[in-house]
């Protein structure tokens, strides 16, 4: 059997505002606490744990979303509202536009600790 991720640690400078920028994007549930964690359950079991880091510098992860359209829509729509910079590549060369890959569509947001968050509606396939 394969292995399937269960969860994984995101470290931030503080870990409830961190895991409510992204719940609030998605229209998730508060976070709640666990532990020295905030945590995000996410539809397929897996959560995210935020942890307050006190580090001076973070790490920067990539943390990607497969999203329906519909949710797609709704968390542009949060993120325009919020008048966020996004953009449509990991680079963060092509500002405030969405990507169209792989026959979906996609962008990418940094949340408030520098993490890259990416949300798409058609997973990447790689032949």
């Amino acid at each position: 059997m394969p292995a399937r991720l269960d969860h994984t640690i995101v470290r931030s400078r503080d870990r409830f505002a961190a895991a409510r920028f992204l719940t609030e994007l998605i229209g998730a549930p508060e976070p709640k606490p666990f532990g020295p964690f905030a945590s995000v359950p996410l539809e397929n079991g897996v959560t995210l744990d935020y942890m307050d880091s006190d580090s001076a510098r973070i790490v920067s992860q990539h943390l990607a979303f497969l999203v329906p359209d519909s949710e797609f829509d709704e968390i542009l729509a949060r993120v325009k509202e919020r008048e966020l910079p996004y953009w449509a590549d990991p680079h963060h060369e092509t500002s405030q536009q969405i990507n169209h890959l792989f026959h979906g569509r996609g962008f990418y947001i940094d949340d408030p600790d520098g993490h890259s968050v990416e949300f798409i509606t058609h997973t990447y396939v790689s032949d």
